[in-house]
């Protein structure tokens, strides 16, 4: 694809997300679109955003368990952006009228206090580089019609990402041992699902170092102070007006989100 298409596929994106109204996905519209192709077009799209005033507070590691690549048949992670208009804290209400057709995934998020650049990034670099972890939540929210996503349509669409929740109590690493933290999920007051740590890519640590390098081979660093989500620990849920999730994990406390009513005002 040319500079000119990446450019064209940025303004359908956008134009989809403001108006709510989902595109056909882009493999379709651009048969010879290729994974760098999609990365090009979800920097660009960022770099739009943040001319535009947004300022880029993290990142994002999708697809990393087994549940998630089945879910959307693939067999590799991708990677987003966070930014500042995404944010939200322990509790909150979200306005349901904000997305297009959103999903929910539990996470565990790394806030670091140290740059990581790839390439050559180990588990052990990531450990020394975090301040602490907090459990989360990823509402993702596809821009593509009906989820029908290919791996090149959701890394162009900045990893399906629409925002985070951010909760429980800071912890540090040192004493934890997140490939067996466990967690339990909730729906509604009634448990959905549990899962451990092992689930993402076999220890969320391992998650960050992958984002490390591979972000690393487009110049782009982790840096101190972001904000990391490490992967999802099972499939993706719908969410619905008047909905209400809490995540408990094992050390690190819980995460809750409730979700607008139909007319609700936030």
């Amino acid at each position: 694809m040319t500079a000119h298409l990446h450019e064209e596929a940025v303004q359908r994106l956008m134009e989809a997300e403001k108006t709510k109204v989902p595109i056909r996905p882009l493999t379709e519209v651009y048969p010879g679109i290729s994974v760098e192709d999609a990365y090009r077009i979800q920097l660009a799209a960022v770099e739009r955003k943040t001319m535009n005033g947004a300022r880029v507070v993290g990142k994002k590691i999708g697809l990393t368990s087994k549940a998630m690549q089945d879910m959307f048949n693939v067999t590799q992670p991708d990677y987003g952006h966070l930014l500042d208009s995404m944010m939200h804290v322990d509790g909150e209400v979200i306005d349901i009228g904000a997305f297009l057709q959103p999903k929910l995934e539990v996470e565990i998020a790394f806030i670091l206090k140290e740059d990581i650049k790839g390439p050559g990034i180990s588990s052990l670099d990531v450990i020394n580089a975090t301040d602490y972890v907090v459990p989360a939540f990823e509402i993702i929210d596809s821009r593509i019609q009906d989820w029908k996503i290919a791996f090149e349509d959701t890394v162009a669409d900045n990893g399906s990402s629409a925002c985070a929740v951010l909760g429980g109590i800071p912890t540090p690493l040192e004493g934890l041992d997140l490939h067996h933290i466990g967690m339990v999920m909730s729906k509604n007051g009634r448990q959905m699902d549990t899962a451990a740590g092992a689930a993402v890519m076999g220890n969320p640590i391992r998650a960050v170092a992958w984002l490390a390098n591979a972000i690393g081979e487009y110049g782009i660093a982790l840096r101190a102070g972001e904000v990391i989500l490490s992967g999802a620990f099972t499939a993706a849920v719908p969410v619905e007006a008047g909905d209400t999730f809490t995540a408990e994990f094992a050390h690190i406390g819980f995460v809750a989100v409730s979700f607008s009513k139909e007319g609700e005002t936030i």
